[in-house]
């Protein structure tokens, strides 16, 4: 059996270990579209503060790791395009590989937003290692930065400059800090936060040009130009699945998946950033594109791929950030749902928050800063989609006694499980 992995990130890595594991005798080439050794995007933050060399960012420290697993690893080329009647996959430098089974594991990329002068010298994505060293170069202390976008990838950005000592101004179009995590409340207290380490946080504000130069000229929105030694665009990443546009693979937003993870084509699979599968809590398929996902998808595709039938449970809705020392979370319909309940509190003085959405007796949903001890009730009760029944109210009643409603509401539902079986 010939297995082919586009992708040479978390979920391809995973998933090649996990058919070498129960299929020993088969063939496994994982394609990668970077020179660089298999790595983690997650670990670039920590290389740009200096906890980790280039090395602690690979996913694999051993030497010989792949060659001692039998698995082939070819980089710098990625997928150009998909034979699926000859199933073959044809690379950008004209060779051509064939497969027996595929997993789409190609991730994302960034988006880089349509602005006069956003390919100046100085201008740079922190995605890859490639990009982690230019900035290096240029995020020296004292260095005016700016950078756009204020979304979860681009805080944890945030965080990684900061702790360079750079001046560093950031601009995000939305009207709060990390709108899609967070609500209004939650997002304007982010904002406040990063004010008071000296972060300087324009929201509701846009990048309207970028004046080449030394200094680049930022023209923002709101008619300020602001001088920049560097400029950091983290405006969002797309699922790269271009190379699939005339092929029998069905994509929406990502490569559509059922909950084997195969795609539309019978022994194709997708994992990770590139993949659309179906989350239980809201009935939606969905992009969700955290390194948690990446791996349980990998391992299912990866059990699928050598006979052993396998389901997604879900796609996790959770996001918890870490911004300057604040922690936020989210988790499942934060926004809530037509017809739901919700309730809010808030205590600027001390930081903190909690959002809860429920619908009917299920919590679907919530939002909280500096709450990190309810992190585990939160997720649990959320994803178990347990039933609630008198402790809705009492959270209704304080939403802070997430904890014993979690244990009270968990433990009747594992005893009725086990009653029925």
């Amino acid at each position: 059996m010939q297995h082919v992995i586009l992708g040479a990130g978390p979920a391809g890595v995973i998933a090649a270990e996990t058919i070498r594991k129960h299929a020993p005798n088969d063939d496994i080439v994982i394609v990668g579209d970077e020179p660089e050794a298999p790595y983690s995007r997650m670990a670039i933050p920590y290389l740009l503060i200096g906890n980790v060399g280039e090395e602690g960012t690979h996913l694999r420290h051993t030497a010989g790791h792949f060659d001692k697993l039998g698995i082939v690893v070819k980089r710098g080329v990625r997928a150009k395009a998909i034979d699926t009647a000859q199933r073959s996959v044809t690379l950008d430098d004209g060779s051509t590989l064939t497969y027996d089974r595929l997993l789409i594991a190609t991730g994302s990329s960034p988006a880089s937003p349509p602005i006069p002068g956003i390919d100046s010298a100085g201008v740079q994505a922190c995605w890859t290692l490639k990009d982690a060293r230019a900035i290096a170069q240029r995020a020296s202390k004292g260095a005016r930065v700016l950078q756009m976008g204020a979304g979860f990838i681009g805080c944890i950005i945030m965080e990684s400059l900061a702790a360079r000592g750079v001046q560093l101004s950031v601009v995000e179009m939305g009207d709060r800090m990390v709108p899609r995590m967070m609500g209004p409340t939650a997002g304007g207290m982010i904002k406040d936060w990063c004010e008071k380490k000296g972060v300087r946080v324009f929201t509701g504000t846009r990048v309207e040009a970028i004046e080449a130069g030394t200094p680049l000229r930022v023209r923002l929105s709101d008619g300020q130009t602001l001088d920049c030694d560097l400029v950091i665009s983290a405006t969002g990443v797309k699922p790269n699945i271009g190379f699939l546009e005339n092929s029998a693979v069905k994509c929406l937003l990502g490569v559509l998946t059922d909950e084997h993870l195969q795609t539309s084509v019978a022994g194709i699979y997708a994992a990770g950033d590139c993949a659309e599968a179906f989350d239980k809590v809201s009935g939606k398929t969905i992009v969700s594109a955290i390194q948690p996902n990446a791996a349980e998808q990998a391992r299912v595709a990866a059990l699928n791929m050598v006979g052993q039938r396998a389901e997604l449970r879900g796609v996790t809705q959770i996001n918890v950030l870490d911004t300057l020392g604040l922690i936020s979370t989210s988790f499942g319909d934060w926004q809530g749902v037509p017809g739901g309940e919700h309730v809010e509190l808030t205590d600027r003085n001390a930081g903190r928050h909690l959002s809860l959405q429920f619908s009917g007796e299920r919590l679907v949903g919530c939002n909280s800063i500096g709450w990190t001890e309810h992190v585990g009730a939160m997720r649990g009760l959320v994803e178990g989609q347990i039933k609630l029944g008198e402790w809705k109210q009492r959270l209704l009643d304080d939403p802070t006694q997430l904890m014993p409603a979690y244990l009270a509401t968990a433990q009747a539902q594992d005893h009725k499980a086990l009653v029925k079986a």
